[in-house]
């Protein structure tokens, strides 16, 4: 009988360095690693896959040559997988990453397109909250990169720490959950 993770995290140097420990400690259960860049992770029992912030565009090369472990990531979601992606983690689901030198496919879960082009950069910035069944999430967010064309319709409605609204979407797809906010105190009970 396999064992089931009740956690597996992307983590590496850059692409998906992004993760506050206080998330690794309350997630419970048993927490696993691996890296996007080289890894292909066997997803058949795992509870949560979290795919933290960090800068996927500084590593697209490799994202795109472990074919693999993307297609992987898309299928485990496509079945209804929970997967919880903050920023990096949410462009590396998205469609494509578009940069000066081109575009690089990412996972495919999400049908939107990420642009990291200079002439595209734009700061985002400041702590978030925002409530989702019934529940506050807090978080931070900061990143140059935008969507491509329009931001992707929020399934809830994101705050700045005044109380103000922002324009940052919060992503569902099945039991994907996905967003630039950098998610404080998460646990695997989704």
């Amino acid at each position: 009988m396999a064992t089931t993770v009740s956690t597996l995290i992307a983590r590496n140097n850059e692409s998906f360095s992004f993760i506050y420990q206080e998330n690794i400690d309350r997630m419970g259960g048993d927490v696993s690693f691996f890296d996007p860049e080289t890894d292909v992770p066997c997803l058949d029992n795992v509870a949560l896959l979290y795919l933290p912030g960090g800068y996927p565009e500084k590593h697209l090369d490799a994202l795109v040559k472990a074919e693999a472990t993307r297609r992987a990531i898309k299928e485990y979601a496509d079945r209804g997988g929970h997967v919880i992606a903050e920023c990096g983690g949410m462009m590396y689901l998205c469609e494509k990453i578009v940069t000066d030198e081109g575009e690089f496919p990412m996972c495919g879960v999400l049908p939107y397109t990420i642009t990291a082009r200079k002439a595209d950069r734009k700061l985002s910035l400041g702590y978030r909250r925002f409530m989702l069944d019934g529940k506050e999430y807090r978080g931070h967010e900061f990143h140059y990169t935008q969507f491509l064309g329009e931001v992707p319709p929020s399934v809830t409605q994101v705050y700045n720490a005044k109380g103000d609204p922002v324009p940052t979407p919060v992503i569902r797809y099945k039991n994907v959950l996905a967003s630039y906010t950098h998610l404080y105190q998460i646990s695997d009970n989704r």
